[in-house]
């Protein structure tokens, strides 16, 4: 992946990150702050609903004690006494009572607990109750929550117990008023709601109301209000449950049920709820802004980020084109240096390096021209100094042999002549041979089969190792035969292996191994010529295919030059890997022809 692209991401995925953290702290932000409203609020209204409940059992209790304090209840007491008392009189005075008073329920009863007269339900005369059993508190207190038989069913209400004697004395007859006002939908509507806050009382997991409502049925959906109600009714203890009414999200409630009991047992249960569409609807408002400032953020740094790639890639680009120009050998490539900034800074320095380069490159090449004359001078001076010197001893006795002894001159002067013909021979090899490393031709390239050349080249000295009777040095090939054919001049690639395989020998004057090996490479064909001789030094290694380099006490150094040359013109590489004592291995890898290569 380029620079580029990789900052353009990290730019990118900088922004989208920190929109990301920013958008989700807000969102949670923002859910805390609802969920601390919605708790106050919820506070706040039970807080009200039990003042309500407190002022309202104050005021059943006063209109209770009125009831039982009335002329009416004192006679029914004095009716108790009698041994066959008859409370038929007094049928209706429940039901009058309780008009008056704006009481939903209201039982009259005799000592015996037995409904003297009943407001809410006139048909249970003459029913026992246990309104008599109750704690002797009962009747101090304001108002207590209590189930009460209905025709309709079990209705929860805010009851409250007054008694009244036939007498002072108490030992007389007691008699109860028991009454108080049913917990229902009108009682609701009595309580101040915050908007988007409901309350609903449960009497039972089937029947719910709500404020201005009938039953659970008119909810719509009880069966998800009916869990929460439940697991309240079961545990005595306040439960919270999240409702989602339809599919959206922004439909749902939390509600908080609290339980409303009396002596450890739950009489029913009310239910607040808070709607979340706020909620949900900030949230929403709140990741589309974040997506839109996402969006418009990794835009922005899209482009901030393509403006200073622009700015900063674009010219360390042109200085790595430069830099491959000058390796592929174009020394004269400059670098614009369009800023004033550490960029161009770098460009002018590059600029500076490439023309300090050039100048040295020059240099280097005139002062390895004057050492190649040199060299060349001092080898060629090296090489003719030694057949000339039997030259001129051969030329001297001819001189003496002419003026001393004329009659023995002819013997001499066939011997002298002999030895000049075989000294100028030698003079004429040694000047060819330098004439052939400065003559190298072209190759002339077909499909060749290495292995051909190789048997060649190895049945060449084979021969000759048997007529020179230099058994002690043994031949050894491994020749792979799937190799591919590979362009080549056959004649110059006999030569180099002929002065590799001469080298190995001379390499192992008492004798050796000498191995040659052919096998495919990575995008070729591999030669290996190994000896198992005294082996290089690695500076001698750095050294070997230097013209005129030689480890030989009688060589021109010119043979594995000469190697190198023919193996650089078909395209290849040459290498050596030797250490001292454990012999020498050259390593030719030569380009297979499907590569197209060509001289």
């Amino acid at each position: 992946m380029k620079f580029r692209t990789r900052l353009l991401l990290i730019s990118g995925l900088a922004v989208a990150g920190a929109v990301a953290l920013v958008t989700g702290a807000v969102s949670i932000s923002a859910r805390r702050a609802f969920d601390r409203a919605g708790q106050t609020r919820r506070d706040a209204l039970l807080d009200q609903f039990r003042a309500e409940l407190e002022n309202q059992g104050r005021e059943i209790a006063r209109k209770v004690e009125r009831v039982a304090s009335s002329p009416a209840m004192t006679q029914i007491a004095i009716e108790a006494t009698r041994a066959e008392p008859d409370y038929s009189a007094w049928l209706n005075e429940a039901q009058t009572q309780a008009e008056t008073l704006s009481l939903d329920f209201l039982d009259l009863l005799a000592p015996s607990g037995e409904i003297v007269s009943s407001a809410h339900w006139p048909a249970r005369f003459g029913y026992r109750t246990d309104w008599v059993s109750l704690p002797a508190d009962a009747g101090e207190m304001s108002a207590f929550l209590a189930h009460i038989p209905t025709p309709e069913g079990v209705a929860t209400g805010l009851i409250a117990v007054r008694s009244q004697y036939a007498g002072d004395a108490a030992g007389d007859a007691k008699v109860f008023a028991v009454g108080g006002r049913r917990l229902d939908a009108a009682f609701l509507s009595s309580l101040h709601l915050a908007p988007g806050a409901r309350v609903f009382l449960a009497s039972s997991p089937q029947e719910i109301l709500g404020p201005g409502q009938g039953p659970s049925q008119e909810l719509g959906q009880p069966q998800r209000l009916a869990p929460l109600v439940e697991q309240i009714f079961r545990s005595g203890k306040p439960a919270a449950s999240v409702i989602q009414w339809i599919g959206d999200r922004a439909s749902s409630e939390n509600f908080y049920g609290l339980p409303l009991a009396r002596g450890g047992t739950v009489m029913g249960v009310l239910l607040v709820g808070n709607s979340l569409r706020e909620q949900v609807e900030l949230e929403r408002s709140i990741l589309k802004t974040g997506l839109i400032v996402a969006a418009s953020g990794i835009l922005l740094g899209v482009l901030l980020g393509w403006w200073v790639t622009e700015r900063v890639t674009r010219p360390v680009e042109r200085l790595a084109a430069g830099a491959r120009s000058i390796s592929s050998g174009d020394w004269d490539v400059r670098v614009e240096a369009a800023t004033a900034d550490e960029l161009g800074d770098l460009a002018r320095a590059f600029n500076q390096m490439t023309a300090q380069l050039i100048a040295q490159r020059d240099r280097a090449i005139q002062a390895e021209r004057v050492a190649a004359w040199r060299e060349l001078a001092r080898r060629l001076a090296h090489e003719l100094k030694n057949p000339l010197f039997p030259l001129q001893i051969t030329v001297e006795n001819l001189q003496r042999a002419r003026a001393g002894d004329p009659a023995q001159f002819d013997e001499i002067f066939r011997e002298s002549t002999g030895t000049l013909l075989n000294e100028l021979a030698q003079l004429k090899t040694i000047i060819g041979r330098f004439s052939d490393f400065a003559r190298m031709p072209a190759p002339v390239l077909e499909p060749v089969n290495v292995n051909e050349v190789v048997s060649g080249v190895i049945k060449l000295f084979e021969a000759q190792i048997s007529r020179n009777g230099a058994g002690t040095i043994e031949i050894c090939t491994e020749l792979e035969t799937s190799i591919p054919p590979v362009p080549a001049d056959p004649e110059q690639l006999g030569r180099a292996l002929r002065n590799l395989v001469l080298n190995a020998m001379d390499a192992m004057p008492e004798g050796g191994m000498l191995s040659v090996r052919t096998r495919a490479g990575a995008a070729g064909v591999q030669i290996e010529v190994s000896d198992s001789g005294q082996g290089l030094t690695a500076e001698e290694c750095e050294r070997l295919f230097t013209p005129y380099y030689t480890t030989k006490k009688h060589g021109t150094g010119l043979g594995l030059a000469i190697v190198q040359s023919v193996v650089s013109d078909h395209h290849g590489r040459i290498s050596v890997a030797s250490e001292p004592g454990k012999g020498a291995t050259f390593i030719l890898d030569l380009p297979c022809a499907s590569e197209g290569n060509s001289g």
